[in-house]
């Protein structure tokens, strides 16, 4: 969305703490031998102790307040009591949600306990490109330049990128325009990031695959050939200079 009051500010940075809080306060709370669907109604009672409404529930009538996928799942994964995390799982939460009006949204993917698996090059380089990424927004410079970027830095650290899986504008709903903040370039994409409107910057960096497959369950994402994709994901205001991270909170940096 175009930020143009003050109060649409204010809106958006309580929206995006929000998330942001739930995010890092799940992150905390995971650990191995609790099922997903424990961790996802922990982050439903935080959502609600705000007043605030989970966007994939009430956007497309999502089965869980979250979006939880462990290890070979992409994203979208459903919260389900028989899935039990175990230690070296690679996990990942999407949390999105509405407030007064404002919608934001974060993500990030981290390991249950030790890294037994040796996933924590593939978590790091996704953290990493989300950063450099973000340093390098500003009205004016192109959607595709950004593309191209995150996808270059993913093919120096050896991995690749999800190419059906994007950014998007946020604000006044889950997915605004731009709709399409896509993981590589696509050279005849014009459009140019925006002074003043709130844009969700996600990575999705894997392994093996270039593209996320749905299963039969019509929500989960897996890669088509196979792997593990990592993401991370902030809601920002962008401006003439650094952006302003507005889901600073989750502390996915730190």
């Amino acid at each position: 969305m175009s930020i143009t009051t003050e109060s649409e500010l204010i809106g958006m940075k309580k929206i995006s703490e929000v998330v942001a809080l739930t995010l890092k306060q799940m992150r905390e709370y995971a650990k191995a031998g609790m099922s997903t669907k424990e961790l996802d109604d922990y982050g439903g009672r935080i959502l609600k102790s705000y007043g605030a409404k989970s966007a994939p529930y009430e956007t497309y009538g999502f089965p869980g307040y979250s979006c939880i996928s462990v290890n070979e799942e992409a994203a979208h994964g459903i919260p389900s009591a028989k899935k039990i995390l175990k230690e070296g799982d690679l996990i990942n939460i999407d949390v999105s949600a509405e407030l007064d009006g404002f919608w934001s949204d974060n993500g990030g993917s981290f390991i249950i306990g030790k890294d037994i698996h040796n996933h924590q090059p593939l978590v790091d380089a996704s953290k990493q490109i989300l950063h450099k990424a973000i340093q390098n927004i500003k009205g004016g410079v192109k959607i595709s330049e950004i593309g191209y970027l995150i996808e270059t830095e993913a093919r120096k650290s050896g991995f690749k990128v999800i190419k059906n899986l994007a950014g998007h504008g946020v604000g006044r709903s889950l997915h605004e325009k731009p709709e399409n903040i896509l993981n590589y370039r696509v050279k005849t994409n014009p459009e140019r990031f925006k002074k003043n409107t709130t844009v969700a910057i996600e990575t999705f960096i894997s392994t093996n695959s270039t593209i996320a497959v749905e299963l039969k369950d019509g929500w989960t994402l897996v890669g088509n050939k196979g792997g593990y994709v990592t993401q991370h994901e902030h809601t920002i205001l962008i401006t003439d200079n650094a952006p302003v991270i507005l889901t600073a909170a989750n502390e996915i940096w730190n």
